[in-house]
């Protein structure tokens, strides 16, 4: 998962200006990347403004600096909804935030693509503990120095043990969300806010080139 995977994601709900963008990753953003730094903002919208995948409009605003305020365009809309629905590979540690990241956006989703999403990480996880839950997890260790091995089984056994019920803690709520959304109506999907956009009188990215 990438920043700008996210701040794509953020533009699809509202164009921002980089200020904007910084505070979203400040309080929601913050449970789906740790300190996403204003340098960090600016230079992937650079990149991304330089792919196409938004451009920006300056407001003026007097006795302050100017505000450029950016909105997807179509390639970056494609770009964002190709990652969003695309395939996803679970990462490795379940605490990871590539999951949360990509539901914190399902609005832009059908019920079936959370489904998947859904159904692949349950898949994962459950594989994982058939893997590896009673695992040999000695270490044949030599120590070199002073040490405790009745302390290390006990704290290692703890931490087996913590981490097991914290996955199968994950498991029951993910699998709790694809059966309730199963079980949910069928409702017609409110009009993308990029074309919502669009509606409003903003020009497309091929609007504003050939004015």
């Amino acid at each position: 998962m990438k920043l700008e995977h996210l701040l794509l994601g953020i533009l699809a709900l509202k164009p921002s200006t980089g200020y904007d963008l910084k505070r979203y990753m400040d309080a929601h953003g913050r449970f789906l990347r740790s300190n996403t730094q204003m340098s960090q903002v600016y230079r992937a919208l650079g990149k991304m403004e330089g792919r196409g995948w938004v451009r920006h409009a300056t407001e003026p605003r007097p006795g302050a600096t100017d505000a450029k305020r950016y909105r997807l365009t179509d390639d970056g809309a494609t770009v964002f909804l190709d990652w969003l629905t695309g395939p996803y590979h679970p990462p490795t540690r379940f605490e990871e935030p590539d999951l949360a990241a990509r539901l914190a956006f399902a609005g832009f989703m059908s019920r079936d693509d959370v489904i998947r999403l859904l159904d692949a990480e349950i898949e994962t996880r459950t594989n994982e503990i058939a893997r590896y839950r009673f695992r040999d997890r000695s270490t044949g260790a030599e120590p070199v120095l002073p040490y405790d091995q009745d302390l290390a089984e006990y704290v290692a056994e703890w931490m087996h043990w913590t981490g097991a019920n914290a996955k199968d803690a994950h498991i029951a709520r993910v699998s709790e969300l694809r059966d309730s959304l199963l079980r949910a109506p069928d409702r017609e999907p409110l009009r993308p806010a990029v074309d919502a956009d669009r509606a409003d009188g903003a020009e497309g990215p091929g609007e504003e080139a050939r004015s």
